[in-house]
């Protein structure tokens, strides 16, 4: 029988699971790519247009040297037109390690015995944040266990004072959290402390394969997992990030699902989500698993061009578990947001550890630089560091954000503040040679600029190097 996907398609309705397994794999065994297909695809995103499941199957089997070369030439030129050579700079703050979970892939999960626990106190939260505002940060994500003890209170308590904390000219801007789903109420305590996106990521979204890695806790409830940031949405957080683990079922199916994901909050709410993660499986403290789907560095740099030709106008996220030079690879054809400086010890930051202790983290990180020496790669490619926090606090979120970024006509609020939030870096944290070398890119960057907007960059420049922060478009 032919495949017919209106036999499989679940409708999209708020709070209630999207996800058949049958209409992914459905269109993943009876799709059939030709040249013509791939190049009719490649100018629809081109054109800033989402690609829909039959459309991104057919990027996923076009398997064929030449074809996956255009694949990639496309997401390179589709990243430049939306997001120009600028990268979003962040660092992870672990709170608390503390887990009621038995997830088999993940240090945390609560049968480790190995693991020490931990809970940062307020002393050491704000001395972890004072740690990374004197390396410049400006961009945090909250980490925290799923445990009773992290309540949207506690994690509302903790936002207050990343806001609250400031040294010299230091200051956290935007915080975003990546912590366990919550009822509509919580998700609501949350964003009344001024939350950014709140990301829950699906892990996998193979309902069976999730079983066999989710033994105990709430997140054992697929359905309840799936349907989160709904609950995120009903309650008016409209800034939501999606992700799977690449490593825990087959990487095409995972592809598939986050973007059924992200046409079903679209479908649902009018926007998309902001940010869309896939780290992949990396060594853990107790880590129980095969490696029957552990995803090649080919076949990764793969799904992330094909991401961003699925998805143009969001946000990608790559982070730390992935090595410098993959992730210098990378940021080229679809990456957007990038953390630099990353420790995920628990209070790490206040210590300058770098000795990864698998018992005293989540995962094992492969990029340990620090945040100027990641700026400097950055610059020495003629990328645009940016710490831009500019859009969320001005209401260009949500179906706001849609309506500038969707067109493209974000770039022309993103390249001033990122140099301006560069500029800022310059003065006050970076060495003298990190310094010589970003002016030039600033320069390099006034030229894309027309002449009312580059006069008003230039003239917040000079204040800024007179002492004034925080000044954006």
């Amino acid at each position: 029988m032919q495949f017919q996907p209106e036999t499989y398609r679940l409708p999209d309705v708020s709070m209630q699971p999207f996800i058949d397994t049958d209409e992914i794999w459905g269109y993943l065994h009876h799709t059939v790519p030709t040249p013509e297909k791939v190049s009719t695809i490649i100018k629809k995103s081109l054109a800033k247009n989402r690609l829909n499941l039959e459309e991104t199957a057919t990027l996923i089997n076009a398997t064929d040297k030449e074809s996956v070369q255009r694949i990639k030439e496309g997401a390179r030129e589709l990243k430049m037109r939306i997001y120009g050579n600028r990268i979003v700079l962040f660092a992870p703050l672990y709170i608390g390690n503390k887990c009621s979970n038995n997830c088999t892939y993940c240090g945390f999960r609560v049968t480790n015995s190995q693991q020490v626990r931990k809970t940062l106190n307020d002393d050491e939260l704000v001395k972890e944040i004072e740690a990374l505002e004197d390396s410049g940060q400006k961009r945090l994500i909250l980490v925290y266990g799923e445990h009773a003890q992290y309540s949207p209170d506690f994690i509302a308590d903790t936002i207050k004072t990343a806001y609250r904390v400031k040294k010299g000219n230091g200051e956290i801007r935007r915080v975003n959290i990546n912590a366990a789903p919550l009822d509509i109420e919580g998700f609501r305590t949350v964003k009344a402390a001024g939350i950014g996106t709140y990301q829950v990521f699906q892990e996998t979204y193979h309902r069976e394969a999730y079983k066999t890695y989710h033994l105990r806790g709430k997140k054992a409830d697929f359905d309840y997992r799936l349907t989160a940031l709904d609950r995120a949405q009903e309650a008016g957080i409209d800034d939501v990030g999606i992700g799977a683990l690449l490593g825990l079922y087959d990487w095409r199916f995972e592809v598939m699902g986050l973007v059924r994901h992200t046409n079903h909050l679209e479908a649902c709410y009018n926007v998309g989500p902001h940010t869309i993660s896939f780290p992949r499986v990396k060594d853990a403290s107790m880590l129980q698993m095969g490696s029957q789907y552990f995803v090649s560095d080919e076949d990764f740099s793969r799904l992330v061009a094909i991401l961003r030709l699925a998805v143009p106008y969001t946000g990608m996220i790559l982070t730390a578990r992935e090595p410098a030079a993959l992730r210098n690879e990378l940021i080229q054809f679809g990456i957007s947001q990038i953390d630099g400086g990353t420790k995920i010890e628990l209070g790490s930051y206040v210590t300058e550890e770098k000795d990864h202790d698998l018992n005293r983290g989540q995962f094992r990180i492969n990029d340990d630089r620090s945040l100027n020496e990641i700026i400097d790669e950055l610059l020495t490619q003629d990328m645009l560091p940016s710490f831009c926090t500019a859009c969320y606090r001005l209401g260009r979120t949500g179906e706001h954000f849609m309506e500038f970024s969707v067109p493209g006509f974000i770039k022309r609020f993103c390249t001033p503040n990122a140099i301006l939030t560069l500029a800022e870096y310059l003065v006050d944290y970076a060495p003298e040679r990190t310094a010589e070398e970003g002016w030039k890119v600033i320069e390099k960057n006034m030229d894309g600029l027309n002449k009312k907007v580059q006069k008003e960059v230039r003239q917040r420049i000079v204040k800024i190097k007179d002492g004034e922060r925080d000044l954006y478009f």
